[in-house]
């Protein structure tokens, strides 16, 4: 019985090798096909050279004590380090493949060295006392899986990783050679069509009973697929979410450099205690401003005031769209949006998230949105509104457009006004465009989002890996190879905004996962893009947070002299924005000039002088106010 097995594995394995001689005889002219096998760690050519192959070169197999990525542009490339010390530079058809490799060489060189590779390494004429001190067998100090926690796994525990790895590389290469990932194909026609569905080679797993996985096998893998999926969805999403909060803090940062700002900065509210606590402002539940209470509200549940507030917000939007027109009729609106009104379940929702289930503090069923071209229109809408309907106003929040105040979750800034029409308070969100343009019409998204994630709390999108372990992480990086699948780097333009951030988000991953060389690639190849940008530029901040990670990277890999340099563009960018500071500055005082200089020195009060300083500068302020209120909104003076 035992004989009549062993001469069955035996046919089996010869009916495998002749269908991949049979495979490999298909082989594009300047393709070589390579085994992995890291049972006994060796690189093995398994197909034919082709015509122009340098024979002298050819690596034909090797014992690999040591492997880390290669400097190709194309991030495809490892190097690997035989057992005799010999070094050779094998590159993939693919990203996806050379990541799936050299991922499973690390895992393979953190091994206990077995009969197998140790067979190897004497046929290969290597040594236990030979290359890397000994090393060349047992776990290799090279291999990121032989450090921290993750040393002290046992064999058996290492081999279930590996297996569990390899599964999930190969399925969702076999998703993306069939088409059934929703990006792949979508994006790109033309020259480069094709990338995802031309693979030829990847990672897979010999078993050796010859037979193919079985269900149960299969929808495990697809299961732990799909929790992994939705982790690397999310770790994109806060990519995403401080990006952009990112952009907001740029925008609000040169929008202060305009000569009308102090002037605003300097305004009061109305009914505007703001919403951050540590200036006192409100945390919700005591917002000074609600609807009218009614008699009939107190035997009323509040899923019924919240409907009888749902029609009265319908009664009033008729005048709120009469006021919005008039207003974006004289200053010329960028944007203009009224309704629909909140429907009942939303402002309980609200109301129970921000006003302790107190739904007439939602002040917001009937509302409008604006969005003016910059401060100085802003300036004039208040100026309007105070002078056309301010009897109706209840409410101006300019709060997170104060320099000292926090912005909104997400790093969003805006003004409203609140005023009361036909008995029901009534919201108008004015959006200043450089605001705006950011998210557009999906701002709320993202102010929902960061709410909801607290990611303000991040000072870097790259903390939401701090606590993973590297079986998460390798895991991780095939979803992002996954995500790019249709988008080489090398084929990458600057207008890919979608695929500029997955790269972005697994550059991340590569960071924590030790791979600094293909963080390094991906960095430069960013940065180069946004820089061709012309909406972004060199000096743009984006640009600059991409240097900044890749000095980290640069110093990871100890290129100290490469990683100065990327520290000496980013200092220089720094001064060129006090530069700014100070020149704007310099421009308000410019029109200041007339007016009657005295001391602000004191010498016993630094308070006293900052006070003068303000105030000095409050005034400038509104006289460059004046000039561009004279020179643009000449029609307001008929308002008055």
């Amino acid at each position: 019985e035992e004989r009549q097995r062993r001469i069955l594995a035996k046919k089996k394995k010869r009916r495998r090798e002749a269908r991949a001689r049979e495979r490999y005889k298909r082989v594009p002219e300047g393709i070589l096909i390579y085994r992995l096998d890291t049972s006994d760690r060796t690189v093995t050519l398994v197909s034919g050279p082709s015509s122009n192959t340098d024979m002298e070169r050819l690596l034909q197999q090797t014992v690999v004590v040591h492997a880390k990525p290669s400097s190709d542009k194309s991030r495809r490339g490892i190097i690997l380090t035989g057992s005799n010390g010999e070094t050779h530079t094998l590159v993939a058809c693919e990203q996806r493949t050379a990541i799936a490799w050299l991922e499973s060489m690390d895992m393979m060189l953190a091994f206990q060295s077995n009969p197998a590779s140790e067979a190897a390494l004497a046929a290969s004429g290597g040594s236990r006392g030979g290359f890397m001190g000994g090393s060349s067998v047992g776990k290799a100090r090279g291999s990121n899986w032989a450090k921290g926690q993750e040393s002290k796994l046992s064999q058996t525990e290492r081999e279930e990783i590996e297996e569990r790895y390899v599964n999930l590389a190969a399925y969702s290469n076999n998703l993306i050679r069939a088409g059934a990932i929703p990006s792949a194909g979508s994006v790109q026609k033309g020259k480069h069509a094709g990338g995802a569905g031309g693979i030829y080679y990847t990672v897979t797993q010999v078993r050796e009973d010859g037979e193919e996985y079985d269900e149960e096998t299969l929808e495990s893998i697809a299961k732990r697929r799909a929790v992994i999926k939705d982790s690397w969805d999310f770790f994109r999403m806060v990519c995403s979410l401080l990006r952009d909060r990112r952009k907001y803090d740029e925008v609000f940062r040169r929008m202060q450099l305009d000569p009308v700002y102090p002037y605003l900065n300097s305004m009061t509210g109305l009914n505007d205690p703001g919403d951050d606590m540590a200036m006192g402002g409100n945390s919700g539940a005591d917002k000074p401003l609600t609807q009218m209470h009614r008699e009939e509200y107190d035997d009323m549940s509040n899923s019924q005031i919240a409907l009888d507030l749902v029609k009265r917000a319908e009664f009033a939007l008729p005048s709120l769209v009469e006021i919005c027109k008039a207003l974006a009729g004289s200053l010329g609106m960028e944007e203009v949006g009224v309704g629909p009104v909140k429907d009942a379940s939303a402002a309980l929702r609200k109301a129970e998230k921000k006003y302790e289930g107190d739904v007439l503090k939602v002040t917001d069923f009937c509302r409008a949105l604006l969005v003016v071209k910059d401060f100085p229109t802003l300036l004039a809408l208040l100026e309007l509104a105070r002078d056309s309907f301010g009897p109706l106003i209840r409410r101006v929040k300019l709060s997170t457009l104060k320099s000292d105040r926090n912005a909104k979750p997400g790093g969003y800034r805006d003004c409203i006004i609140n005023l009361e029409l036909k008995e029901h308070i009534c919201e108008i969100q004015i959006h200043l465009w450089p605001m705006w343009v950011v998210c557009g019409v999906d701002g709320f998204r993202h102010y929902r989002h960061c709410l909801e994630y607290s990611t303000d709390t991040f000072g870097d999108p790259f903390e939401a890996l701090a606590g993973l372990d590297r079986k998460t992480m390798a895991e991780l990086i095939v979803m992002a190879e996954e995500a790019v699948a249709d988008m080489p780097l090398e084929t990458l333009e600057w207008y890919h905004e979608k695929f500029i951030l997955d790269y972005f988000a697994e550059t991340g991953l590569f960071l924590h996962h030790g791979l600094n060389e293909w963080a390094e690639t991906t960095l430069r190849a960013l940065i180069k893009l946004r820089c061709q940008s012309p909406d972004i530029g060199p000096d743009h901040h984006e640009t600059i947070t991409l240097y900044k990670y890749l000095e980290q990277a640069l110093r990871a890999q100890k290129k100290v002299h490469e990683a100065d340099e990327v520290a000496e563009k980013i200092f220089r960018n720094k001064q060129m924005q006090k530069t700014e500071a100070v020149e704007a500055e310099k421009s308000l005082w410019d029109q200041f000039i007339l007016e009657p200089f005295e001391s602000i020195v004191d010498p016993n009060k630094k308070e006293r002088e900052e006070e003068e300083r303000i105030k000095k500068e409050v005034r400038a302020s509104k006289k460059a106010w004046r000039k561009i209120r004279n020179d643009r909104f000449k029609f307001l003076d008929g308002t008055d």
